[in-house]
């Protein structure tokens, strides 16, 4: 039964290495009495800067636990903790037909934890496989020629395969650790389980993602890339088949639909299928970019000590008298700003960045909530028209070839000074009023915003600070209607799922969500299985 010992600080400069000593020196005990001794959990307090301190939280056994238990009664650092039971499942025997529709977390995680319970699913994708993706992605990055089918949004490992890999999440839930776990197995850096902030980065996490594609083929899965869903087929209000690429059916008697909330073209299917949807608040804005000493210096009252991460940020400044608010999003330390259009005629920024995070720079969408009342519309789809509105804008901005409009954040707020537009962004930037590419309610919230982030970072709103537009992708607007057992209410047998259906934000939430839906299919198809037994 192991020990959870809380609040263990070190210095920039010490190593990990001490963490048993010192444990030891605080309980009485030595290092020989400690058992099993590991990290649970990491992070910063940077509160009295420039005295950066890390503090962890660690976990081990004791070789008279009882005695230690008697001697440490009343210190609340320290608490006895059961060891968790494992997860056993037992086989669900059942020749449903299950197709999931979109290889993102929510689909990957469906599909493995579909697996786990001894299941199969055959996994389409409209994009490619991540190798082959990631030369498409390259490609528009260098040349401007973009590949509707495979980009930032479509293909293996959905839109998250090109970020910053985030792995944190408000959630409490107890599948946070599940996913931690089989990231890890999969080739995730195994500080993740323990890191306050967690991340993979973008080049591991399409490692991650081949590994569990090669899983899942050995376990039974067909996975079919270059597979776009094109059509629906019910009957008598149930699923039926599935058409792909608009000639092929596939029958399937239950269908999980992870496609991400760039999928436009399936909200229109939906909607021709009168599956009930409708509007969701979303936000949008710009990306600011600094160069990453800029940030280390705010956050750590100086230079960065090599022991510790490149510094982040994370800001919110609310308007009380108009309802909006601005705020930081997708935060990415030591990465790049990088075009993620999915579709031609627009302009859509994101924030990336590697394992190390270090890029010279760290980039931030600034974002402005966006009320379903400002669509100008009120069916399903009205968040889609007004998402695109803007990102044609903003391409007709940039002049074309997918260049974004940038601008000096000094100039943009009006400010005299002579900085530079200086950005990462590929395939290229024009200098452009940014004022002219978005709602003037977003223009006003942002600067106001930015003014109150100036404050609270002194030196955030300084003459280093580029802004590029625009950031339009931030979640999906609109929700795919599901009841408590997370099925569509227009048709039996239609799970959707994660970020595209509106249920999820990032990779955590939108795995976690897939693997409640997996649970969920998987408890159904075992009654029915019982059933079938006794009626036999």
């Amino acid at each position: 039964m192991p020990f959870i010992y809380r609040n263990l600080t070190l210095s920039p400069a010490d190593g990990e290495d001490t963490l048993p000593s010192l444990t030891a020196a605080r309980l009485g005990l030595t290092v020989g009495d400690l058992l099993d001794f590991h990290i649970v959990r990491k992070g910063i307090d940077a509160r009295r800067k420039p005295r950066i301190k890390l503090v962890y939280t660690v976990s081990f056994s004791a070789t008279d636990e009882k005695a230690l238990a008697d001697s440490s009664a009343g210190n609340p650092d320290l608490e006895w903790r059961p060891e968790p039971l494992p997860t056993l499942f037992t086989p669900v025997l059942s020749q449903a037909r299950i197709v999931i529709v979109g290889s993102g977390p929510a689909g990957l995680f469906t599909a493995l934890r579909l697996a786990e319970q001894g299941l199969t699913a055959t996994l389409i994708e409209r994009g490619r496989p991540v190798e082959e993706r990631s030369l498409d992605v390259q490609t528009f990055w260098r040349s401007g020629q973009l590949d509707p089918e495979s980009n930032v949004q479509f293909g293996e490992g959905g839109a998250g395969t090109f970020s910053d890999g985030k792995l944190t999440s408000r959630s409490k839930d107890p599948l946070v650790p599940w996913v931690l776990e089989r990231l890890v197995a999969f080739g995730a850096p195994p500080e993740v389980r323990y890191l306050a902030k967690p991340h993979i980065g973008t080049d591991r996490l399409r490692q991650v993602v081949a590994a569990i594609r090669r899983y899942l083929g050995e376990k039974g899965f067909l996975i079919r890339f270059t597979c776009r869903l094109t059509d629906i087929i019910d009957r008598d209000g149930a699923i039926a088949a599935i058409v792909v690429n608009d000639k092929e059916e596939i029958p399937c008697d239950l269908l999980v639909l992870a496609t991400g909330h760039s999928a436009r073209d399936t909200y229109e299917l939906l909607e021709r299928r009168a599956v009930p949807l409708e509007r969701k608040p979303f936000a949008m804005g710009l990306r600011v970019e600094h160069p990453q000493e800029v940030i280390d210096r705010i956050q750590y009252g100086g230079a960065r000590h090599p022991n510790l991460p490149a510094a982040d940020y994370s800001l919110a400044w609310n308007n009380s008298a108009t309802g909006r608010s601005a705020y930081s999003f997708c935060m990415c330390p030591g990465g790049v700003v990088i075009a993620g259009a999915s579709e031609a005629g627009g302009v859509v920024t994101n924030g990336m960045s590697g394992q190390k995070r270090n890029s010279r720079f760290a980039n931030s969408a600034l974002v402005v909530n966006v009320n379903v009342s400002d669509f100008g519309a009120t069916d399903p789809l009205a968040g889609v028209r007004f998402q695109r509105q803007w990102e044609q804008r903003a391409f007709a901005a940039g002049g074309g070839g997918y260049r974004a409009p940038a601008q000096n954040l000094l100039a943009f707020m009006g400010l005299p000074g002579k900085g530079r537009v200086t950005t990462t962004y590929r395939p290229g930037v024009v200098e452009a009023d940014l004022s002219t590419i978005l709602p003037g309610y977003i223009i006003q919230t942002l600067r106001e915003g930015i003014v109150d982030f100036g404050r609270k970072l002194r030196g955030f709103m300084g003459a280093e600070a580029t802004l590029i537009g625009i950031e339009s992708r931030t979640s999906a607007p609109l929700r795919i209607l599901r009841d408590e057992r997370y099925q569509s209410l227009g048709v039996r047998g239609l799970y959707p799922a994660g970020e595209g259906a509106g249920y999820a934000g990032g990779i955590m939430s939108s795995a976690i969500d897939g693997i409640k839906i997996a649970d969920t299919i998987a408890a159904k198809l075992g009654r029915e299985s019982a059933t079938e037994t006794q009626i036999h």
